[in-house]
């Protein structure tokens, strides 16, 4: 049997290879989504204000859907139910052709429409604590909606919102697990492929316990660095 430093070694004989790929490929998962979800939670959030009832309901309908159903469904409608329409699309234009979804796109769409839904929530309750006098106050200076958006509401948007997105980027940082379950080699499977094959599955998933802990303590740090610059702007202005 070998021992633990060997298993937990660079090379052949170790896993270390592995699980550090597994790392990169669950960052670059999470933060490849981040910005998605954060584009559609914004903009699902703005829909959810307008004065167009439309726009209101489909809205409403997005996030009751997506927070609604358990993500690991989520993820394989997207990449099983993706990859049925796409190849049904392809095969009228061009029969015989055959098409395969990527699932690190798959997973940045599943996760993303799931964290769109929860930041959407996140931004509205944002948007409703901001005083209807600061918009109108922009309008009164001669801003257009969009000035006063981008330079009065969106810096206090952010103030207010960044704690509850803090909170869903590490829910999304450990939602990246679940593309192990569509064959994506991020940390947990890599953990699981070498505790088959070593037998040692105490010591990897162990490791990968350590290493989610790890990115969290990070991002927490990260995240209060932001917090605080966020906070002294705030007192400059």
């Amino acid at each position: 049997m070998q021992s633990v430093w060997t298993l937990l070694s660079w090379g052949p004989e170790g896993w270390l290879d592995e699980i550090a790929y597994g790392v990169f490929i669950t960052v670059s998962l999470a933060l490849a989504t981040l910005p998605l979800g954060l584009l559609i939670g914004f903009l699902i959030a703005v829909a959810k204000q307008s004065q167009e009832r439309s726009l209101r309901l489909a809205a409403n309908i997005y996030t009751t859907i997506f927070r609604g159903l358990p993500e690991l469904l989520t993820l394989f409608l997207v990449f099983y139910g993706a990859q049925i329409g796409i190849q049904q699309v392809v095969k009228f234009f061009s029969p015989g052709a055959s098409v395969e979804v990527n699932s690190f796109v798959s997973g940045m769409i599943a996760l993303g429409v799931v964290f769109s839904s929860y930041a959407s929530e996140v931004f509205l309750s944002a948007f409703r604590a901001i005083p209807q006098g600061q918009y109108e106050g922009g309008y009164a200076i001669g801003l257009s909606k969009f000035q006063t958006m981008r330079l009065v509401v969106v810096p206090q948007l952010i103030r207010i919102a960044l704690p509850g997105l803090a909170n869903l980027w590490l829910i999304l940082l450990k939602d990246t697990s679940l593309v192990s379950a569509i064959g994506l080699t991020d940390i947990l499977r890599q953990a699981g492929v070498a505790a088959r094959v070593s037998k040692q599955a105490f010591l990897f998933f162990g490791l990968a316990t350590l290493i989610y802990l790890g990115l969290a303590i990070i991002s927490s740090i990260g995240i209060g660095l932001i917090e605080r610059r966020v906070g002294r702007q705030e007192v400059q202005r």
